[in-house]
């Protein structure tokens, strides 16, 4: 008997590669900087993820080198490897 239902974004896989959809859609601004709350917003609000299935999707990205963050946290850029693995 199942007492919760499967969340779609538990595997940090899963919500990296939504995390990098999201990424890619947007057009980069000033040296390929994408603000961050221009990918966490529709994780989270539009597409019901939880604070922690996004923190865990980001943390895969940055592990794999798909994705680059700034020290401050307030932007990420592609990097080769992330275009790569999408192309």
């Amino acid at each position: 008997m199942k007492m919760k239902e499967e969340r779609r974004w538990a595997d940090p896989e899963a919500a990296a590669r939504r995390i990098m959809d999201i990424a890619r859609a947007f057009e980069p601004i000033q040296d390929g900087r994408i603000y961050i709350e221009k990918i966490n917003y529709p994780f989270i609000d539009k597409d019901g993820a939880t604070p922690a299935e996004y923190g865990a999707g980001i943390q895969f990205c940055l592990d794999r080198l798909w994705l680059m963050r700034h020290e401050s946290g307030t932007y990420v850029k592609i990097l080769p490897a992330g275009n790569d693995a999408f192309a």
